[in-house]
């Protein structure tokens, strides 16, 4: 078995990796009880399914073609980047729009910070 077979070969596990990633994802988005949960799910694991995708076709065409993709290895950067920011911001939003969270949820973290800015708002406004 060749160097350039043994490349191809974990081009193909890593792309495999991430579409059980991805896979895994979907799965916790069907299943999981509320928005906040879902997030985690599509922020944590899809974006780790995308980057092992590309990192897998990154690998490929630089080992086995012998070609630099700077569209790979920025769409890399950008996914890695900005995926959980705004999965961050969702969650924000719909936590300031007052979505409730699930019944089975043990306890809100948020609830005392929001208040003690709410009062500082209220005093500050005033």
């Amino acid at each position: 078995m060749s160097a350039g077979h043994l490349i191809e070969l974990g081009s193909v596990f890593l792309i495999l990796i991430g579409t059980v990633a991805g896979s895994l994802s979907a799965i916790g988005f069907i299943r999981l009880p509320d928005v906040y949960n879902r997030a985690h799910a599509l922020a944590k694991s899809c974006t780790l399914g995308v980057l092992f995708v590309l990192l897998g076709t990154f690998l490929f065409f630089l080992f086995v073609e012998r070609y630099f993709s700077i569209k790979l290895f920025l769409g890399i950067f950008f996914v890695f980047l900005t995926s959980p920011v705004a999965a961050h911001m969702t969650c924000r939003a719909a936590y300031r729009s007052k979505v409730p969270l699930a019944e089975i949820s043990v306890r809100d973290d948020l609830k005392e910070a929001m208040s003690r800015e709410y009062n500082c708002e209220q005093k500050g406004g005033a």
